[in-house]
């Protein structure tokens, strides 16, 4: 698809901070444990999963998916960042800006999906448990995942193609960490009435609808759980929803801290820290969050290390 622009590349320029500077070593040096973490946490959960029988469910099955997910979402960023700026070089080609865009918009839309599948699983797992075998049987689970995937090939396709609409006339510095839509709507001199069209739709598709039928999917699970007299049953339904929640919060938080902060040279610093923790240190978190609040996990770990 040939694109409306003269920008044959692209300058990233990430934070402020110079090379001779203490706090741009140990900036690299925490990026980059923050990345080694992420991986090596997320390959140790996907391994545990699929090496126990007993984890062969369809709430592990997600989990693993979310894990899979959260590794492409910091890989399609990290390794390029350390380069740029260890290496000094911030060039990056305009093919190479929005392949990186199209995989990170793959990963955000699979992740939107895959946590509102892992919401539901909860709601039929406590509302329903005489019919979850039958409702999330396996074919069914392989079946979504599928879908899942699929959606989010053609919606990043979508995203990507209105972008590839703008035009870039004379600026071609990005202020970011990454090729990013938001970043390059600021130096886009026209062409953005697709994207926005394309944007509205995705808030509403990826952004309110899920976390909108979250929210009822756990005032009925909390409803459900408070009926609950057993105490044990009542902390242990608390415990696996409770993980779910606080990374659904803490994704679609930081999501929207990064994209609604404005446009402005202002908060541009915020802007990529914020940027940072989306894309780093929340998939880091993820895994172990479940990991930590789960005690099948942590057994199933434990039995493959003894």
């Amino acid at each position: 698809m040939e694109s409306n622009t003269s920008v044959l590349e692209f300058h990233i320029l990430p934070f402020f901070i110079k090379a001779d500077n203490k706090l741009f070593i140990f900036s690299i040096g925490f990026i980059f444990l923050i990345y080694f973490i992420g991986i090596l946490v997320n390959l140790i959960i996907i391994t545990v999963i699929c090496l126990d029988l007993h984890l062969h469910t369809p709430m592990y099955l997600f989990l693993c998916n979310l894990s899979i997910i959260d590794i492409c979402y910091t890989t399609v960023i990290i390794p390029k960042l350390l380069y740029i700026l260890l290496s000094g070089n911030n060039i990056v080609s305009f093919t190479q800006c929005f392949i990186q865009m199209y995989f990170f918009y793959l990963a955000g839309t699979t992740e939107d999906t895959v946590l509102f599948i892992m919401a539901y699983d909860r709601y039929v797992a406590i509302c329903h448990p005489l019919h979850y075998h039958r409702i999330l049987r396996k074919k069914i689970c392989i079946l979504i995942m599928m879908v899942t995937w699929i959606c989010g090939y053609l919606n990043s396709l979508l995203f990507t193609s209105s972008i590839l609409k703008m035009f870039f006339c004379s600026s071609s510095t990005i202020p970011q960490i990454f090729c990013d839509g938001k970043a390059l709507i600021n130096i886009a001199c026209r062409g953005t009435e697709m994207f926005y069209i394309v944007l509205y739709m995705e808030c509403f598709v990826f952004g309110l609808c899920p976390v909108m039928c979250n929210l009822m999917s756990y005032v009925k699970i909390i409803r459900v759980i408070l009926r609950i007299k057993s105490k044990d049953g009542r902390r242990k339904a608390f415990s696996t929803c409770s993980s779910h929640l606080i990374v659904m919060a803490i994704y679609y938080g930081c999501g929207a801290a990064v994209y609604l902060t404005p446009p402005s040279d202002r908060y541009a610093l915020l802007e990529q820290i914020l940027t940072m923790f989306y894309t780093t240190v929340v998939p880091m978190l993820n895994p172990l969050i479940y990991s930590l609040r789960n005690n099948e996990i942590k057994n199933s770990l434990w039995k493959l290390l003894a």
